[in-house]
């Protein structure tokens, strides 16, 4: 598995909780490919942005986002939050968050 930046880790670690430890490692993967990836963001597309294209075990990947136990509206909560801590702190004055 590719290693991620620091920072990068360090931004999506509040939600690392949220998956179980092998799913984790799989989904920082699928994240980073899907920042990087031209057109459209798939799992495939992710993977060849990430060049694992021609991993044994690419299907893993895909059982990340169809198998895998994890919450989207627990994930949607976490981002929310780090908005909120984003607004907090750059904002002086008169920031609204809406979602």
């Amino acid at each position: 598995m590719p290693t991620l930046p620091p920072a990068m880790l360090h931004l999506l670690a509040p939600f690392a909780p949220l998956f179980a430890r092998r799913v984790w490692c799989h989904a920082l993967v699928l994240v980073a490919g899907t920042v990087l990836a031209p057109g459209k963001r798939t799992v495939c597309a992710a993977l060849r942005a990430m060049g694992l294209s021609r991993t044994p075990h690419w299907t893993r990947s895909h059982r990340v986002l169809n198998r895998a136990k994890w919450s989207s509206r627990a994930a949607s909560r976490v981002l929310l939050g780090r908005l909120r801590q984003k607004s907090d702190k750059g904002c002086s004055g008169g920031c609204t968050l809406i979602g």
